[in-house]
């Protein structure tokens, strides 16, 4: 039983939808971020960085107990150990692990460049705001393009999908209000079809 530390953000739905989509039961901790749960002395032993999420593997690489930190890191590990969502010929595996950088280092960090400035920075810029909206919008709408005729971001089902889609889901409402990426909004609806995925959404509700 794999333990998951994890909070309602899009970090932690990405490693919960890994473990649903993977099938390995876990148990779920809910580490409340606006209680400061996570700068709680033993979960900073579980993660010195103080975030959300973490997994603990009592059945680790040779069998040994495995702590990690980092979605993108639990997306891969979680892939790697279950065999699915990572495409077994080289170059399909490299163009999943392009995509998952995408999600990861693009869109994600864009998402949460919005949330700071618009919520957590102690002063806020209206004009740096609608300039951070606009530059996540096109990284969004390069998935768009990307997804014209296909139904994944990669060439087949991937971690790249789910690690994008609690991404795209947060900010579903700008995507639409911008207009314009119906190929994006066709896949996400595909994804958001999946039991999978939306017991990963809602796991640490």
């Amino acid at each position: 039983m794999i333990d998951l530390y994890t909070f309602q953000t899009s970090n932690g739905q990405r490693a919960a939808i890994m473990l649903e989509e993977c099938g390995f039961p876990y148990r779920v901790h809910r580490i409340d971020l606006q209680k400061g749960e996570q700068r709680a002395p033993d979960y900073l032993a579980l993660n010195p960085v103080g975030a959300i999420p973490v997994i603990v593997d009592p059945d680790g690489p040779g069998g040994k107990p495995l702590t990690l930190t980092q979605s993108g890191a639990i997306a891969l590990y979680l892939a790697e150990k279950a065999g699915r969502f990572m495409p077994a010929d080289p170059v399909r595996r490299i163009a999943a692990l392009q995509w998952l950088m995408y999600a990861m280092t693009d869109c994600a960090a864009a998402s949460a460049d919005v949330f700071l400035l618009g919520v957590r920075a102690p002063e806020k810029s209206e004009a740096n705001l609608e300039w951070l909206n606009e530059r996540m919008l096109r990284y969004f709408r390069v998935a768009d393009a990307r997804l014209a005729g296909r139904d994944h971001l990669a060439d087949e089902l991937s971690v790249a999908d789910f690690a994008l889609y609690p991404v795209y889901a947060v900010r579903k409402p700008k995507i639409e209000a911008a207009g314009g990426m119906a190929n994006l909004d066709r896949w996400g609806a595909a994804l958001a079809a999946r039991p999978g995925v939306a017991k990963g959404m809602a796991a640490a509700e």
